[in-house]
């Protein structure tokens, strides 16, 4: 008992909510790594069957997206999937400049397996014993191949004839466009195995250091006494100050892509300028300045180098050039590019993107995903951990709205594709 009552004492002191934001609480930790997922099922992977997938393309979290529902096929046909390749480069339609990359490149293998086991395996292409004998199942296309059709082919090549072959290999269009089966809650337990590689994980966590390191620099520099009161001498100094990240959808690809899906879908809640990004995230209830902000976006794809610029003061808005870490990325190819700026989102106090973005959707999916694994009581309330915004919808008193991943959703679409039903 007194030992409890010491663990008690000393995790109040030293895990304390910080001041600075009304109605939200920081986190003080930077970042928790993902216990296990608590997967139990008596259903078992056959190692002696495997499923082979063509390339996996586009960007990041739509390779993502492929990549789990290429496991989840290989799930519902019970084979091993064969280690696909991912695609470095962000062009899909010249197929000479794919720059496949192999999945152990990006993401660790041997923990994929133990994370998910008993739910879904990968394998390497040395385990298949008999490599002449490959059954190859063509994927439909067009209006007449439905979801019916595609779940009535997966169901027929599980059984039979077409199970006996040591290894289907799947020939058609990119796994990102094939039918979806699977609940959400399903995609989601692929994500939460998903861990990148050692030194890519250490640079991700070289940017996060960056972000609070010279967001307190520029903290302390400044004289305010209300500040050094309200912030600085509330907590201990070894607290790690909490940032904002906002996931900037405005490069020159996706502002002509978003228009026509405004003009598609008869709504004007898809794009957003800088202006209005600035504004909604000024207007975030209970926000109180200074505050670190983080503004990931796609460098290359820009028409415009001052991003970081013309923000309100108290804002301190950082880039990866301004913030002295783009060397960390130049390193890297887009795909791994990508991957940072996704754990530098992940891992924020508070995250702002686009209801309409792949990345952002994800991002979202997994913390609110980390907070039902916290067992977070109200995930809906205003006095949360790992809040999430989206800019693109007006909320309260002009703010983003809050945003939740409905995780009883029978399938993907609407993440794959993007909504503006995303309020709790």
């Amino acid at each position: 008992m007194v030992l409890l009552v010491a663990v008690l004492i000393l995790r109040a002191l030293l895990l304390p909510s910080l001041p600075g934001f009304d109605g939200i609480e920081w986190s003080n930790l930077v970042y928790i790594h993902n216990n296990p997922p608590l997967i139990s099922s008596d259903f078992e992977i056959r190692q002696d069957k495997f499923l082979v997938v063509p390339q996996i393309v586009w960007g990041l979290n739509n390779q993502k997206i492929a990549f789990a529902r290429s496991c989840l096929t290989a799930r519902m046909l019970n084979r091993t999937l064969l280690m696909p390749s991912l695609s470095a480069s962000l062009f899909y339609k010249e197929i000479d400049l794919l720059q496949p990359i192999s999945f152990d490149k990006v993401f660790q293998f041997e923990k994929f397996n133990a994370l998910c086991n008993g739910f879904v395996r990968l394998g390497h292409y040395s385990d298949v014993l008999n490599k002449t004998q490959v059954l190859e199942m063509q994927k439909g296309s067009g209006r007449r191949w439905t979801v019916e059709r595609d779940l009535s082919q997966l169901q027929e090549h599980s059984r039979g004839s077409f199970d006996d072959y040591e290894v289907i290999r799947i020939v058609g269009k990119n796994p990102f466009l094939w039918h979806d089966h699977w609940p959400v809650k399903d995609y989601a337990k692929v994500f939460e195995c998903l861990d990148l590689i050692d030194d890519i994980a250490k640079d991700a966590d070289k940017v996060v250091s960056r972000i609070r390191t010279v967001g307190r620099e520029v903290i302390d520099n400044n004289e305010s006494v209300e500040l050094e009161n309200s912030i600085t001498s509330a907590r201990s100094s070894f607290q790690p100050l909490p940032y904002v990240a906002v996931h900037m959808r405005i490069e020159i690809d996706w502002m002509i892509h978003c228009k026509k899906l405004e003009q598609r879908l008869n709504t004007n809640q898809i794009c957003s300028s800088k202006k209005e990004i600035m504004e909604r995230v000024r207007n975030i209830i209970g926000l109180k300045t200074p505050v670190v902000v983080y503004l990931a976006v796609a460098d290359k794809l820009l028409n415009s180098t001052s991003i970081p610029e013309d923000w309100e003061e108290g804002f301190l808005t950082f880039d990866k050039k301004k913030l002295g870490v783009d060397g960390i990325y130049n390193k890297y190819p887009y795909l791994i590019q990508s991957a940072i700026d996704y754990e530098v989102c992940l891992r924020a106090d508070i995250f702002v993107g686009n209801s309409f973005s792949t990345f952002s959707s994800l991002i979202v999916l997994e913390r609110t995903q980390k907070m039902i694994r916290m067992n977070v009581t109200s995930i809906c309330g205003t006095e949360v951990r790992w809040p999430s915004y989206a800019y693109n919808i007006p909320g309260e008193s002009n703010g983003p709205m809050r945003w939740i991943t409905n995780m009883s959703e029978s399938s993907l679409k609407a993440i794959s594709y993007g909504t503006n039903h995303i309020s709790c």
